[in-house]
């Protein structure tokens, strides 16, 4: 089968001819249609100080996908050769007492797709059966495929109370955008969004923001909508100290920071008098609690009340990958897919 493969310990990926995978009796094997591509392929493509301390090529990338079960291990029972599925591409023990008490999602012995073991920018790969999600009918493989940072996204909105908040998303990456609809769709009474990007400041208008800003806006925007009291809520989705810094002198005495962008290095924070005098409470946002949050997806998807088609602006195949991480560098691209099938 044809795979991007990370072939050496440097920059780039290798279109392979790979063997299909043989799966394990408590696996399934699904023939992939679509895969989304992110900003952790992205640092395993240009092999940086990240990369190198975590991933060893040789494997296949991708932890994004959805498509067809093609084949069922002995012991499964519950999926069956020709479900349309997507997965969750956290791969946890089962056995940690993390895990046993309901928060596998922060499983010590996580292994990842497409960065741990071979992932599904590949024409097939081989999942356990525990992790794969059924897809709706009427669920297009274009949004199955992106559950995975949808899922983040819901993670990052709705372990806060959003109904009649006002929100602070900074940031407006695929995974910010998709956040801005989620907070529209659950009832946020104003949305205010940041970015450099007038491109993705667009998306945010059409995901639903109410006021989309460059930064050095967004200060008298928030002081405008809230009678200078601050933000109930701060979705901090860019990872840039910077906005991080506005993000906690712009929510609330009281309010509440979600925090999913990932600095590139340690940053200084003034724990008195930007979280402890202030009375906020800060949460860190890993991956997707399963599986709560992917019934909220689901639950989302039905209502028709979320949409995150607009989100999705580039399609490439899997021969054209160094375009699709261009696009992604760029900066001016929301969500990019390969179309593998």
């Amino acid at each position: 089968m044809k795979a991007l493969v990370k072939t050496t310990a440097g920059p780039g990926f290798t279109l392979s001819d790979v063997p299909v995978p043989q799966i394990r009796d408590d696996e399934v094997l699904i023939r992939v249609r679509r895969a989304g591509v992110c900003g952790t392929d992205v640092h395993i493509h240009d092999w940086d100080a990240w990369a190198q301390g975590r991933c060893h090529p040789q494997f296949t990338v991708g932890h994004e996908f959805a498509g067809d079960v093609s084949e069922v291990g002995a012991l499964v029972t519950d999926v069956h050769v020709g479900d349309r599925v997507t997965a969750e591409g956290h791969i946890v023990c089962g056995r940690c007492p993390l895990c046993r008490t309901g928060n596998s999602h922060v499983c010590p012995n996580t292994r990842i797709i497409g960065v741990d073991r071979d992932g599904c920018f590949a024409e097939y790969i081989a999942m356990p059966a525990t992790n794969v999600w059924h897809l709706d009918n009427n669920i297009s493989y274009d949004v199955g495929g992106i559950h995975d940072p949808m899922g983040n996204a819901f993670h990052t909105a709705l372990t806060a109370s959003i109904p009649g908040s006002t929100v602070l998303v900074t940031g407006c990456g695929p995974i910010g955008l998709f956040a801005i609809g989620i907070c529209r769709a659950a009832g946020a009474s104003h949305i205010i969004t940041s970015d450099v990007s007038e491109t993705r400041l667009a998306l945010a208008r059409t995901m639903g923001a109410h006021e989309a800003l460059r930064p050095d806006a967004v200060d008298a925007a928030v002081r405008a909508a809230t009678d200078g009291l601050g933000v109930d809520v701060v979705l901090e989705m860019s990872g840039v100290p910077s906005a991080i810094h506005q993000g906690l002198s712009l929510v609330r005495v009281g309010g509440r920071v979600q925090m999913l962008g990932l600095p590139a290095r340690p940053m200084e924070i003034d724990l008195a008098n930007e979280v402890i005098f202030k009375g906020i409470t800060i949460y860190g946002v890993v991956g997707r609690r399963m599986y709560d949050t992917w019934m909220q997806m689901g639950q989302f998807l039905r209502s028709g009340q979320f949409d995150p088609t607009p989100v999705i602006t580039h399609r490439f195949p899997l021969e054209e990958a160094a375009e699709a991480i261009a696009a992604i560098k760029s900066g001016e691209a929301g969500k990019v897919i390969f179309e593998i099938a």
